[in-house]
């Protein structure tokens, strides 16, 4: 039997199992324990050639860490509850994390080890995932979960490379958002003007504010005196547990001792959402009708009022569930006859409005919230309204014969 090496340099011995035996010094364990890596092969010639690829391996710094192996169910469970929390994120997008971890990754890629988790698997599910209904969007969405969490994995050399880096995507549409026309925001103005928290909708057609930042919206954030809106948080979709002790068989949310885990509102989407918005005088004085009207509701509620200063609130008093916002939403445009379009649209037809109005792209930017200014290029569209006014313009420098003469103009440079 050959000798082994001492002091931290790589081994290869045969052993009495008439095997060759590889053993390579990578590193040292968290117990300071020294890290030394086992291969085996028939020949000499092939324990040879193991020993130096996992050197390799050590030198470019590529070798997994040494301890526990996990599952791709375990790290997927680890990071989702203890890794990608807040308040390194926001609580909106651990929710969209602890979904696609729950519902689509762990049933569909869980029982794989994770160092052996592979670009085709994860492409796999991506096109099972369509071929059960999902949109390309959701696919996309549990792309970057998955992608994010192999990041903190590889970060902390639990495996050597990222899968979801070489997996291949379902392609998105590129359909373009199309925001309301003038007309069509008319009509639904008019549509609100008597309608219970009517003036939230006049909000997200005039202002441009996320979903989030109109709920999330208290009195103490809107000076009509100076006619200036603060947005300073944004409502989160809540979250319940149990609270019954003999269990009810039903969801958290329909448990009828329920208990709110969720604060109600959290920090705005980026720095840049934090801003201070005019309001348009119309609006000032709807806001101000709708302060009355509240007030009144107050006084009927009596002790039954949640004094909490929401702008829009229930009858109660207490904030406005997102997901009933979203609902109303959609009957709203319904019923004005207008496309079905998504509520975050109404957010494209302010940019858009801000375009027809010539306002430059850094009011735009303020106004709207945007952290970039490639974000207009995203939300500011071009409506055929426009299209035909600069065809027209168009027509007339080009066809109409000016009885100045000025048609024979040449540019300075001819």
């Amino acid at each position: 039997m050959a000798g082994r090496n001492s002091n931290g340099r790589s081994s290869i011995y045969e052993g009495g199992d008439g095997y060759w035996h590889g053993r390579v010094t990578i590193g040292t364990k968290d117990n300071g324990k020294s890290d030394r890596r086992h291969v085996s092969a028939k020949t000499k010639a092939e324990v040879t050639k193991k020993v130096r690829n996992l050197e390799k391996l050590r030198d470019q710094g590529n070798i997994p860490k040494a301890g526990q192996r996990y599952r791709v169910h375990d790290w997927l469970t680890y990071w989702a509850e203890n890794i990608a929390l807040p308040p390194n994120i926001s609580e909106n997008t651990h929710a969209g994390y602890e979904v696609n971890v729950r519902v689509h990754l762990i049933p569909g890629v869980g029982e794989h080890w994770l160092d052996k988790l592979a670009a085709e698997h994860l492409e796999k599910l991506y096109a099972k995932m369509m071929g059960a209904g999902s949109s390309a969007g959701t696919a996309h969405y549990v792309h970057r979960t998955i992608r994010a969490a192999l990041n903190e994995a590889k970060r902390r050399g639990h495996i050597t490379q990222n899968p979801a880096l070489l997996a291949k995507t379902p392609k998105l549409s590129d359909d373009e958002a199309e925001p309301y026309s003038v007309a069509e925001v008319r009509r639904l103005l008019a549509l609100v003007a008597e309608r219970r928290n009517g003036v939230r909708w006049v909000v997200a057609l005039a202002l441009g504010l996320r979903q989030g930042e109109a709920l999330g919206l208290k009195w103490e954030h809107v000076d009509l005196d100076t006619g200036l809106l603060r947005v300073r948080r944004n409502r989160l979709r809540p979250k319940y547990e149990h609270g019954c002790r003999v269990p009810c068989g039903r969801k958290p949310g329909y448990c009828p001792d329920r208990k709110q885990v969720r604060a109600d509102t959290g920090p705005t989407k980026s720095r840049a959402g934090r801003r201070v918005v005019g309001l348009p005088d119309p609006l000032i004085v709807l806001l101000k009708v709708h302060q009355e009207k509240q007030e009144a509701e107050r006084a009927a509620a009596r002790q039954l009022w949640h004094d909490e200063g929401w702008v829009f609130a229930k009858p109660d008093g207490k904030p406005l569930n997102p997901g009933t916002d979203y609902h109303e939403w959609k009957a709203l445009i319904g019923e004005a006859g207008l496309p079905d379009r998504r509520l975050h649209d109404a957010r494209h037809t302010a940019a858009t409005v801000l375009a027809i109005l010539s306002v430059p792209t850094p009011t735009a930017m303020s106004i709207m919230g945007w952290s970039s200014a490639g974000m207009a290029a995203r939300y500011q569209h071009v409506l055929n309204s426009i299209r035909k006014g600069v065809a027209d313009q168009v027509g007339g420098l080009l066809w109409d014969s000016p009885a100045d003469g000025s048609a024979d103009e040449r540019p300075d440079n001819e």
